[in-house]
């Protein structure tokens, strides 16, 4: 089984979740290929049995540069994709400090959605989706990340 992650770090995050995600698959056997969005073109990906997409919240959507690429991707119908995303940490309200409900999250943060929307819409078939919290503007990733990486990774089924 082959799995190519293409990931849009900016501040290194989702890299280190990157390298994170290839040292547990290959202790599975599983061999990635991790790639920025900048050195791959959506229309020429390489051939995998798996495609991880990986992209930071950006005011609650994912980063430009991933959408434009998924906007452009092709690959055939029926492909596996998997999404990873790491997205700021919610903070509590000034005024009250009470941190917000999932329900108010998922109204402001639509990173996996929008992707998964955007993948769906060509046919392609999601078998996993996780986020990694990032505590700052640039980090660093929240306490305990290498452990939910680990949990991401027993959600991808091996493939032949």
């Amino acid at each position: 089984m082959t799995i190519e992650y293409v990931h849009a770090s900016k501040y290194g995050n989702g890299a280190l979740v990157a390298e994170e995600f290839r040292k547990r698959m290959a202790a599975r056997g599983v061999a990635v290929n991790v790639r920025h969005v900048r050195d791959v073109r959506a229309k020429e990906m390489p051939p995998a049995d798996l495609y991880v997409f990986s992209s930071p919240g950006r005011m609650g959507r994912p980063i430009g540069r991933l959408r434009r690429f998924l906007k452009k991707l092709r690959l055939p119908a029926g492909t596996k994709f998997a999404i990873l995303t790491t997205e700021g940490a919610p903070r509590p309200d000034k005024k009250t400090g009470r941190l917000p409900t999932e329900e108010e999250l998922a109204r402001v943060q639509r990173v996996i959605p929008i992707m998964r929307g955007l993948l769906q819409d060509k046919g392609l078939v999601g078998v996993a989706e996780g986020k990694i919290l990032v505590t700052g503007l640039k980090g660093p990733l929240e306490e305990g990340w290498q452990e939910k990486v680990e949990a991401y990774a027993a959600l991808i089924p091996l493939l032949p």
